[in-house]
């Protein structure tokens, strides 16, 4: 299998087609105000306090649900995703959506068992029913000292820590695909070393600032475009690194279309994790 493969997602605008927090704003119909305070608060403050005036106008969290449930996804992107899973590989996500939208969205699509851990900003509904959102990191009390990132978040001590708890683990030998779209990505594409690939989205800022700073990128770079190019180009990847016969056997590979075809079942999946904070 290719259990030597830990495959990295962003969200937003990778594993969904958009920005989940504009969505939700947008859909319940919220736009104007988020837009009058945008210039006023940091981004995780102000969907928090958006939510707040989400609640204070009747619309519930299942209204929020029934939002996030319909948000566009490119039909490859969940073929994608089982079938990475089903051939080994440590799936997870680091995104700067929130918990609450993540787990909502990947639970309806069927994947959230896929996923060993997602990495974000919590959320959680509270006793009167509201939903709250919160930085993933207090920038006020103990700022990340990156200067490429958002304060909230520094996707590329993510992706050390996750390497680093790895290597604890004696699985220091892992490969790592990273997929993303936004500048945000720029950071943890800088923490990968020769053997790694980034799969950064075409014509996105990521995009722009590899192609701006190539030289400073290790990982082979392998862009996509869509969903049915994200599915053909990571599982290429996949598929040329070494795995056990066995795997051959139970997902013979379609070079045509350059994807796996299952043929036997599995076992269940690992439940997702939450990053406690």
């Amino acid at each position: 299998m290719a259990g030597n493969i830990v495959v990295v997602f962003d969200f937003d605008k990778t594993i969904i087609d958009l920005d989940s927090d504009n969505w939700v704003i947008d859909e319940l119909g919220f736009t104007d105000l988020f837009d009058q305070l945008l210039p006023t608060m940091p981004w995780n403050s102000l969907m928090d306090k958006m939510m707040k005036e989400v609640h204070s106008q009747g619309k519930t969290i299942d209204d929020i649900v029934k939002v996030l449930q319909r948000a566009p996804i490119h039909p490859r992107i969940v073929p994608a995703i089982k079938t990475a899973h089903a051939l080994g590989c440590d799936l997870r996500i680091v995104s700067d959506a929130n918990l609450f939208f993540i787990e909502t969205i990947v639970k309806h699509l069927g994947v959230s068992d896929c996923f060993s851990e997602i990495n974000t900003n919590p959320s959680y509904v509270d006793e009167e029913g509201r939903l709250r959102i919160f930085p993933y990191q207090d920038f006020h009390s103990s700022p990340h000292g990156c200067d490429r990132c958002p304060p909230n978040m520094c996707k590329g001590l993510i992706i050390e820590k996750i390497k680093s708890t790895l290597a604890e683990e004696g699985n220091n030998k892992k490969k790592f695909i990273y997929l993303g779209d936004g500048s945000g990505d720029f950071c943890p594409s800088l923490k990968l070393k020769q053997g790694d690939y980034v799969m950064p989205r075409k014509n996105y800022p990521v995009w722009d600032l590899i192609c701006k700073n190539r030289i400073q990128i290790e990982a082979e770079i392998h862009e996509w475009s869509d969903g049915e190019d994200l599915e053909r180009v990571l599982l290429h990847l996949i598929n040329t690194t070494p795995m056990e016969e066995e795997t051959k056997k139970l997902f013979p590979i379609d070079w045509k279309f350059e994807t796996m075809v299952p043929v036997a079942a599995h076992d269940a999946f690992p439940q997702v994790v939450s990053v406690p904070h």
